[in-house]
């Protein structure tokens, strides 16, 4: 399928995209192509030898970190992701790509997945390889987070997943959240959001980010969260927010009347499915991973060694 000329694009592409972390995206821009052309090429450029991926890392190391984990809050499996010595862009990048496999390997043809939304999910959805599946559903969890970084909302995550893999997805045309209880009751009851709101009662897997509302907020930064409630939260003791809810550091959820303008899954309807896959990194996320941990709100997580092994400390240091 390719000649001489092809494997020379193909080695540019490697190295734009393993040496300089080029996105997918803006490696297919600059050579004029589709990203799935460049999925693809990176995806030959393995199969014909001309990329060989060798990981000098200590296996030991990342694995301890995943039994104690494990082991700490009865999960039933983590992935730390190796990040030592990258900076910022390429730590999101490694964690998206990792994330991304991750997840993959639960995903079986007939399977309803359920997608939340943020900038890890975002990272994720990015990375994940083109795999066919048959009979397969992706089901957004909440409703949209305002009119800026469309590419990071639920629908939007929904909808490029479900190109990932050639199937077909569903939309919750609502806001994540609404000015007042009874607004919410009467979107709610709209049978297409309705529609959407009841497939979540089919899905299998769900794949969440877990967000700091106190510190780096997208919620802040997208308007949903004014100096007002971020106080009333913060006294309240709430650290952790999961499909736009809101966690206390305990891991029980908040009684902020916040929670109760949410469209979305529940976090008690999120504990009954079978595979949720929890995604978060960072030093600012210790607390929020904790805590959602705690209530056991996902089964599965991904995170980076730094942030595990932090995590790891904090609980070592409270035990009596």
């Amino acid at each position: 399928m390719f000649n001489g000329e092809d494997k020379k694009t193909l080695i540019k592409i490697s190295k734009l995209y393993y040496y300089d972390s080029w996105t997918q995206e803006k490696i297919a821009e600059k050579f004029g192509v589709s990203r799935p052309f460049i999925s693809k090429a990176l995806q030959k450029a393995r199969d014909e030898g001309i990329v060989e991926i060798i990981v000098h890392d200590d296996p030991a190391q990342t694995s301890e970190l995943e039994k104690e984990l494990e082991e700490l809050f009865q999960l039933e499996e983590v992935l730390v992701v190796p990040t030592r010595n990258l900076n910022q862009e390429r730590v999101t990048s490694a964690i998206g790509r990792a994330a991304a496999h991750f997840a993959l390997k639960f995903i079986s043809n007939g399977d309803r997945i359920g997608i939340s939304w943020g900038n890890t999910l975002y990272h994720m959805v990015r990375e994940f390889p083109l795999e066919k599946k048959e009979d397969v559903k992706i089901i957004p969890l909440v409703g949209g987070t305002g009119s800026t970084r469309n590419e990071m909302h639920s629908n939007q995550l929904a909808y490029e997943l479900s190109k990932k893999l050639g199937v077909e997805c569903d939309s919750l045309y609502a806001p994540a959240m609404v000015e007042t209880e009874e607004l919410k009751e009467q979107l709610i009851a709209l049978p297409n959001i309705s529609s959407v709101l009841k497939a979540g009662s089919t899905i299998n897997l769900a794949l969440v980010g877990i967000g700091n509302p106190l510190s780096m907020s997208t919620m802040e930064r997208l308007g949903y969260l004014n100096e007002t409630v971020l106080q009333e939260l913060q006294a309240l003791q709430v650290v952790a927010d999961i499909n736009s809810c809101f966690i206390r550091r305990d891991g029980a959820v908040s009684e902020h009347p916040i929670n109760q303008k949410v469209i979305g899954m529940s976090l008690e309807q999120l504990k009954r499915i079978r595979h949720v896959i929890g995604m978060a990194f960072g030093l600012h996320k210790i607390d929020s991973i904790l805590a959602a941990l705690k209530g056991g709100y996902v089964n599965k997580l991904v995170t980076d060694e730094a942030t595990a092994s932090s995590m790891i400390e904090r609980m070592k240091l409270a035990m009596p």
